[in-house]
């Protein structure tokens, strides 16, 4: 015997959650943090639609993220939309389009929600993702790089997460050097794979006469010295050279103005990075080892150099101290309303009582209410 029964109206699609008051209210506040952080290092605040048409969100940059596009139909053109899975390539339009005349270099900066079809490439199970983050466009410089780094590590350090490591990578460093060694298609196809794995037996197997370079650069990841000496020292064609030499440059002016950061990289990582042309970087925290953000650079629609940084703001919210809440007072009925205006400005949240109680005392601790407010008396239920 089987009975229909309807769905719990608190089920929701997988990959998608409910943010309750604490976590709803960290998020808003964390992300506004953030924000007033990328703004006092000139970075102008644009905001992208949720949703655009097909055609223009997954061009150009978001052409790599097609396959992680929500799409419907717009039903007054009949055009196919689409959610956008990321915001950066929607910066990207606005700056060759609408901004296009606007005087180098662009600092814009963003926070909003992306929907994408898989899981996220953090290994977090939300479709639905928060994002943050900053664009810098027009320069093609190490010092552009730098600045992208400086201001997430000083953003992150004002949320209180000082214990971070920033992960740097050259993503057409592998791919270039696997170009010019002339393999066969079916022979590069399998070393990609082996590399995206990480997988040393199967770059012996079929790396053929760069297998030992790849090997060496593969196990050279980790602390930043170890790993540019192993790209100084590797055998490299003159075209990945400079990659090699771009990504040195690259932390070498992120230390000149961060000389405590804790930096990593990995010489022949380019998992994840779909449109990245150049340096790429992601923030870990040091404590769980979780990925906070990531970015580095691309071209923008008019193949104008680009870079930037995005946050997940989920992520560094995990990361960062719970920040103490302000006292939360009851204000019993009748209360003169000035009485609850001056708690306000000194940085109390108010409750109104709605309704007059006998015993105003446990109608706010009802409430979570740690203080109440009686004639003009502010008398505290610890």
């Amino acid at each position: 015997m089987t009975t229909d029964q309807s769905p719990s109206p608190a089920l929701l699609p997988s990959g998608f959650v409910d943010r309750l008051p604490l976590d709803a209210q960290a998020e808003a506040s964390g992300t506004e943090t953030l924000l007033s952080v990328f703004a006092s290092h000139g970075y102008e605040r644009v905001a992208p639609p949720l949703l655009e048409f097909e055609d223009t969100l997954l061009g150009g940059a978001g052409a790599a993220l097609a396959d992680q596009a929500f799409r419907l139909m717009d039903p007054d053109t009949r055009r196919m939309m689409a959610l956008r899975p990321d915001i950066t390539p929607q910066i990207a339009r606005i700056a060759s389009t609408r901004l296009v005349g606007v005087q180098r270099p662009l600092r814009l900066s963003y926070a909003g929600q992306s929907v994408i079809v898989g899981n996220g490439s953090a290994g977090q199970n939300e479709r639905q993702i928060g994002q943050a983050g900053i664009e810098l466009i027009g320069p093609d410089s190490v010092e552009a790089d730098a600045e992208v780094v400086a201001v997430a590590a000083e953003a992150l350090a004002c949320l209180g997460v000082t214990a971070v490591s920033f992960d740097l990578t050259m993503p057409p460093l592998a791919p270039s050097l696997i170009e010019q060694a002339g393999l066969p298609g079916a022979a590069r196809t399998a070393l990609m794979h082996a590399l995206d794995r990480k997988d040393a037996a199967a770059i012996a197997q079929h790396g053929g006469a760069i297998a030992n370079t790849l090997i060496g650069l593969l196990s050279a990841a980790g602390a930043a010295d170890q790993a540019l000496e192993a790209l100084r020292t590797a055998d490299l064609p003159a075209v990945t050279r400079l990659f090699s030499e771009r990504l040195r440059a690259s932390v070498e002016a992120i230390r000149t103005r961060l000389p405590d950061l804790q930096i990593t990289v990995d010489p022949v990582e380019f998992r994840g990075w779909k449109y990245h042309t150049g340096v790429c970087v992601t923030a870990y925290a040091l404590d769980s080892g979780e990925e906070l953000g990531r970015g580095g650079r691309y071209l923008c629609n008019d193949n104008e150099p680009a870079c930037g940084l995005t946050f997940r703001p989920d992520a560094v919210f995990r990361a960062a101290p719970r920040r103490t809440l302000p006292g939360r007072v009851y204000i019993s009925s009748g209360t003169d309303p000035s009485v609850a205006k001056l708690l306000r400005t000194a940085g109390y949240v108010t409750v109104a009582g709605l309704d007059s109680h006998e015993q105003p005392e446990e109608e706010a601790r009802r409430l979570s209410c740690s203080s109440v407010v009686q004639g003009d008396k502010l008398i505290s239920l610890d």
